[in-house]
């Protein structure tokens, strides 16, 4: 199979790609057990790219419950360089309204005994993670998607320098929790881009997130407490905001790569690499092969 360079990771909600013409479905079983769900090949202007259901069709797993490290292995096995994350959020400022678009610049991790890394089992390593998402490919998209708006009119606002705060779920927040990372200056709360995003990091895969916003969590006194019913309500219209504006992204976003997520773990190893153990380097060959060799 030829290389496919981008992906999506589709959210609550999104768990299929429209506008896109359809190849195949294939199942990717990995050193970290299945992912989600089976990897959609599609193409968009003579482009292949994959979509994988972060929660799997018909909404199976919990924020929790995800096996982001299979999700990421699969889709770096079929040469994926680039993954946009969709992400469903609660707005933590006024001035974020439902229904509009934010591509965070920061995350703050709240979970809770998620596997955060592919590092362990006899490897030893730290990757720089000052910049969550990459910054090149988010300001990419941040053009693609303003310009966008811009030709069609539309009158939802695009945030770019915000913080995403992730929470463990699948409880929303408490009042006092909300208000606490209203405090921190945080823009959106979810509960999905941790760990997805040190993964792909860890994997020298550039990752955005795009967060749609839903609800006002619960901070807001003149707004009802979110809840799944409120959710599903605004998510339609997000949903259908972002089946125009993904095949857009898709086929305009650059392949090349100039950013350091490319070799983020180049200088990650504090193991000397002749006591890794033999199954933990055939595990993590996909991903540190070229390192591994020298």
């Amino acid at each position: 199979m030829d290389q496919i360079k981008i992906a999506v990771i589709g959210g609550s909600g999104v768990y299929e790609l429209n506008n896109v013409t359809i190849i195949e479905e294939i199942s990717i079983p990995t050193p970290f057990g299945n992912p989600s769900d089976k990897i959609t090949i599609g193409k968009v202007a003579n482009r292949k790219i994959a979509f994988l259901p972060r929660h799997g069709k018909g909404h199976r797993f919990l924020p929790s419950e995800v096996p982001s490290k299979a999700n990421i292995y699969a889709l770096k096995s079929l040469g994926v360089e680039k993954i946009i994350g969709v992400s469903a959020v609660g707005s933590l400022k006024e001035e974020i309204r439902p229904t509009d678009l934010v591509l965070p610049s920061q995350i703050i991790d709240r979970t809770k005994g998620r596997p955060l890394s592919f590092f362990g089992d006899g490897i030893v390593g730290h990757i720089s993670f000052a910049n969550p998402f990459c910054e090149e490919m988010r300001n990419e998209i941040k053009q693609i998607i303003s310009d966008y708006l811009k030709t069609k009119g539309i009158e939802k606002r695009l945030f770019t320098d915000e913080t995403y705060v992730c929470i463990e779920g699948p409880q929303f927040s408490t009042k006092a929790e909300s208000n606490l990372y209203r405090s921190w200056g945080c823009g959106v709360i979810g509960m999905t881009a941790i760990p997805e995003a040190k993964l792909a990091r860890e994997a020298e895969i550039c990752y955005v997130t795009i967060a749609l916003p839903t609800d006002y969590d619960c901070w807001k006194e003149s707004e009802a407490a979110v809840d799944v019913t409120m959710v599903l309500q605004y998510m339609k219209e997000n949903n259908k905001t972002i089946n125009e504006l993904l095949p857009i992204i898709l086929e305009k976003l650059s392949i090349e790569r100039n950013c350091s997520c490319k070799n983020a773990a180049q200088f990650a190893f504090l193991t000397n690499l002749d006591l890794i153990p033999i199954e933990t380097k055939r595990k993590l060959e996909l991903f540190y092969g070229k390192y591994f060799k020298k």
